[in-house]
């Protein structure tokens, strides 16, 4: 038997038990609208998609995962509440490991559920915990919930914060900015005061070309302009993300810790509520929280929808392999796809081949 077909042969079992488990099997199209995948990642999706196009539909992708169709999917035509699961070939362009497969299987579970959510994201973890416990992997998780909630609650500008928030996925530009509307930012960096500094030369400027418009630029400049007269985040607040963010503990001492900064930062108090919730509820389905990894800074380097809880399984005696699985809650892509409406969302995937590549015999 071929790896794929192996591969292939291993995504069937995964898929039967999460069947067995009440899951409605379904499929998606390997060809996905770019249009809609832009619009929620912006154009970094094109780094890590494989993108084509046609006369009458546009711009499509290969199938970078299965999560946003499931959403599309039952947006359009789902009951409530929902279990799904499928099974299928993912595209993912390697520019920097050849050795990494541009085309994989993915397994997944999601489920679609107004009423407690702690209840279904503890659902979720404990049914691929226990499908993957032969393997004897590592458990991460953490919570984007929480740093986002924290974000929203900073003394600063709307437009700050929603810049912060934008680009929590990305630690680097996270740290620049915070570092740029902190109180340590004494000056403005030479470039942006130079931009600060155009209003008169931009009334004499001639024609554009560029693909900003006047306006477009106007607007900017003015915001530039707004944002330097604002007063910095101060140094508590920031040393409250950095505590929040440099978290590394069992998910109980993470838990009273976060319960001591939402004294200070109040904003987080319902996330920490929903994080114990669902460690009850955990625990309630035979998962060893005590025992349970939580990271503050987990899930800020995956994929952009995960608004909640997030976990990963990892090989510890493998770390050239990346997670065998992977998950969270997704929320707010709901409501972006749902024209309107929207409901809970949380999920994850399996990767079979990892799976066989541990020597699972199950």
């Amino acid at each position: 038997m071929t790896p794929k077909a192996k591969a292939r042969t291993e995504a069937a079992r995964l898929l039967a038990f999460f069947e067995s488990h009440g899951a409605q099997v379904v499929e998606t199209d390997i060809l996905q609208s770019a249009e809609v995948l832009l619009d929620l990642y912006g154009e970094d999706i094109r780094a890590r998609a494989y993108v084509t196009s046609d006369a009458l539909r546009g711009e499509q992708m290969l199938r970078p995962d299965f999560t946003v169709p499931v959403v599309q999917m039952h947006m359009e035509h789902g009951a409530e509440p929902a279990r799904y699961t499928y099974a299928g070939e993912v595209f993912r362009r390697q520019e920097e490991d050849a050795m990494r497969p541009s085309e994989f299987m993915q397994v997944g579970y999601e489920v679609f559920a107004r009423e407690n959510p702690a209840a279904a994201d503890a659902e979720v973890f404990a049914l691929f915990k226990q499908v993957l416990a032969p393997l004897g992997l590592r458990v991460a998780t953490g919570d984007m919930g929480i740093l986002m909630a924290a974000v929203r609650g900073l003394s600063t500008t709307d437009r700050r914060k929603a810049a912060l928030l934008r680009h929590i996925w990305r630690p680097r530009r996270f740290r620049a900015l915070l570092e740029r509307y902190g109180d340590k930012a004494k000056v403005l960096p030479p470039a942006r005061a130079a931009l600060l500094a155009a209003t008169d030369a931009l009334a004499e400027a001639g024609p554009f070309n560029g693909l900003r418009s006047r306006s477009e630029v106007e607007a900017r400049i003015a915001a530039l302009k707004d944002d330097a007269t604002q007063p910095p985040i101060s140094g508590g607040e920031a040393e409250i993300l950095d505590e929040i963010m440099s978290l590394r503990e069992k998910a109980p001492m993470v838990l009273e810790r976060l319960r001591d900064i939402a004294v200070d930062l109040p904003a987080i108090t319902p996330a920490v509520e929903a994080m114990d919730a669902r460690l009850t509820a955990m625990a309630a389905r035979g998962v060893d929280v005590d025992g349970l990894d939580f990271e503050g800074s987990y899930g800020r380097t995956t994929l952009e929808y995960y608004d909640g809880f997030v976990f990963g399984f990892y090989a510890e005696a493998r770390p050239d392999l990346p997670a065998v699985a992977s998950g969270g809650r997704y929320d707010a892509l709901s409501s972006v796809l749902g024209q309107g409406r929207s409901i809970p969302a949380v999920g994850g995937v399996i990767r079979p081949e990892l799976v066989l590549a541990l020597g699972d015999k199950s």
